[in-house]
């Protein structure tokens, strides 16, 4: 059985003596997230209404006074699941943000390899493990300078700075 058939009946990842490639994830059924990790596919479904609507509201609030300039600064993209391919790994925070003076064109690719200045995501039973003990340590690794994790059942913010890779 193949990694992308096995991780796509199973949000949890599957030992493969295979990395997982793009092809995986574009594979991956239409109605799952598929990230590719440390060379291992996951997929997990679309958002929970909770989670969704989270990731909705700060959007709202964040993008009017940074990427809109209504009543804030401006100079950044504030992007709603951006594909992310950083290094090997393939990530689709819930939202992230570049500054423009890092990003000035906006892409017209499919997804992003230029890291983000920040990312924001919403923790879920799906996604928890996944966005704590994988994804944030590539977040690191890329130097994603402000991580914001958010928990709609607990109506927690925490709001990370790297410093010295960590």
């Amino acid at each position: 059985m193949s990694t992308m058939t096995t991780a796509a009946r199973n949000p949890e990842p599957t030992p493969s003596s295979t990395r997982a490639t793009y092809q995986d994830v574009l594979d991956a059924p239409a109605h799952r997230v598929a990230e590719i990790v440390e060379g291992v596919l996951h997929t997990h479904p679309q958002p929970a209404m909770p989670h969704a609507l989270a990731s909705s509201v700060l959007g709202r609030r964040i993008g009017n006074p940074y990427h809109d300039k209504i009543g804030g600064p401006g100079g950044w993209w504030i992007i709603d699941e951006p594909e992310l391919h950083l290094g090997e790994d393939i990530l689709v925070p819930d939202l992230a943000g570049w500054r423009r003076e890092r990003m000035p064109d906006y892409p017209e690719t499919p997804y992003v390899t230029l890291a983000p200045d920040w990312v924001y995501e919403v923790l879920s039973v799906s996604t928890r493990q996944l966005d704590l003990h994988g994804k944030r340590p590539v977040y690191a690794r890329e130097g994603v300078a402000h991580l914001w994790l958010v928990d709609p059942a607990d109506r927690t913010l925490e709001a990370l700075e790297l410093r010295d890779g960590q």
